[in-house]
């Protein structure tokens, strides 16, 4: 009964986003309300997302980047990459979405490197009048897109995963490499930051649809002069930091959400910004939208109804010998459900459905798994897949439909090159 209801919530959720004529957080709250009400939830796992290290991530990262924007530091910035670029929007935005490539598969949340590169991009647009809404997020989805390509830590960690389930459930002849990431991913390594620069912001929206801070004012996102000399330095200082201190000290134990909370917090100690713009930088209700599809998310795991949803999947593969069928399904089936839950979750459902049916029909599922994978870092089409897209609807000023219109076409390019293109490299048969 509890899976049952857990499956009709989950549909109901869906048609009401697609609706739109609810505020999203009121229905991502509600729908976890409503688990918690039916037994599908337990309350303590609710309860779990308002501590939630991302949440926290996020709150922190958002009054993080407000204050590098009330610097001067960034006005400069701007003015020295678009005179390095003789003034060209075009390559300014291209030089933001390389730095966005680079820095994802160094630092293994697109949730921080957006919130790095955002403030930046936010300057370059209100200097050139270009509206932000048209490139936030094609940037983002190149951050998320991009992201566990580079054998470097996230590979290393999720390659590591993904041979202990294949241990656990008896497919020890078979051994994935973090190298395998690299050769799988190449291709959107050239195939995204295209995409960003030449197609994604012809689907955005001429102007957001959700106020965004400041749009529209003549000195938006450029009053970094109103600070004293001291604290203008100091927000510099801090935000640079913390990119520093992204890419090192995760690697010596330091989570990356104590790094953005120490950061925030200097930011208002240090004058950067008050303690009521802080707080005002953080957006709630986008951080109740997050809590609240993590409450779906382990409602589905809880119930079982995301093993049901794998056993669906298992019954269209069938008793095919067609690896491209195979592929297709790990790939297209958990970028449709990790709309609707985290994608590091996504991979921790699909991954030991798809290790057992590969067993089943005696087929290789290291290119399988690469999908799923893939499959669940293409999921951008709602703020539910990944907690970087919340921070693109509020620097963009975007809606769902907004996001579902610009990531629609992009979808079906990965689709299509992932799926034949792994499956060719990495055959089940």
């Amino acid at each position: 009964m509890q899976l049952m209801m857990c499956l009709i919530i989950f549909c109901l959720t869906i048609a009401v986003y697609i609706i739109n004529k609810i505020p999203i957080w009121v229905t991502s709250l509600g729908s976890m309300l409503l688990l918690v009400l039916c037994g599908c939830l337990q309350a303590e796992t609710a309860l779990g997302g308002f501590a939630s290290p991302n949440a926290v991530l996020m709150a922190a990262m958002f009054i993080v980047a407000a204050g590098f924007r009330n610097t001067s530091f960034i006005n400069r910035l701007c003015g020295f990459i678009l005179k390095l670029t003789k003034d060209s929007f075009t390559k300014a935005y291209f030089g933001y979405i390389l730095i966005t490539v680079i820095l994802t598969n160094f630092i293994s949340s697109p949730l921080v490197v957006f919130s790095i590169v955002s403030p930046m991009a936010a300057a370059l647009c209100a200097k050139s009048q270009v509206s932000p809404s048209r490139v936030m997020f094609p940037l983002c989805v190149t951050a998320v897109g991009c992201t566990m390509t580079l054998p470097f830590d996230g590979v290393i960690t999720q390659t590591g995963q993904n041979n202990a389930f294949l241990e656990t459930y008896g497919m020890r002849q078979y051994v994935m490499q973090p190298t395998d990431f690299l050769i799988a991913k190449w291709p959107v390594l050239i195939i995204l930051p295209l995409w960003a620069l030449f197609i994604g912001p012809r689907f955005m929206p001429v102007a957001p649809d959700v106020q965004v801070d400041g749009y529209g004012d003549e000195k938006h996102r450029l009053n970094g002069m109103k600070l004293g000399k001291i604290a203008d330095l100091a927000g510099a200082v801090i935000f640079l930091g913390t990119l520093a201190a992204l890419l090192v000290l995760p690697q010596w134990g330091v989570a990356s959400w104590v790094i953005a909370s120490a950061s925030a917090l200097l930011m208002v100690v240090c004058g950067v910004l008050s303690a009521k713009d802080a707080l005002a930088a953080v957006p709630v209700d986008l951080i109740l939208l997050f809590i609240g599809a993590l409450g779906l998310g382990g409602a589905l795991e809880e119930t079982g109804a995301g093993d049901v949803i794998g056993q669906w999947l298992g019954m269209l593969v069938g008793r095919t010998e067609n690896g491209y069928v195979i592929g297709a399904l790990f790939f297209i089936v958990p970028l449709i459900v990790t709309q609707f839950m985290m994608n590091r979750a996504g991979m921790q459902i699909f991954t030991p459905i798809c290790i057992l049916s590969c067993k089943a029909l005696g087929a290789d599922p290291i290119g399988p798994m690469l999908l799923v994978c893939a499959g669940c870092l293409t999921a951008v089409m709602t703020p539910m897949a990944t907690p970087a897209i919340p921070v693109a609807v509020k620097a963009g000023g975007y809606t769902i439909r907004d996001l579902v219109k610009g990531s629609w076409l992009i979808s079906v390019i990965l689709a299509i090159v992932y799926i034949f293109y792994v499956m060719t490299v990495f055959p089940a048969f």
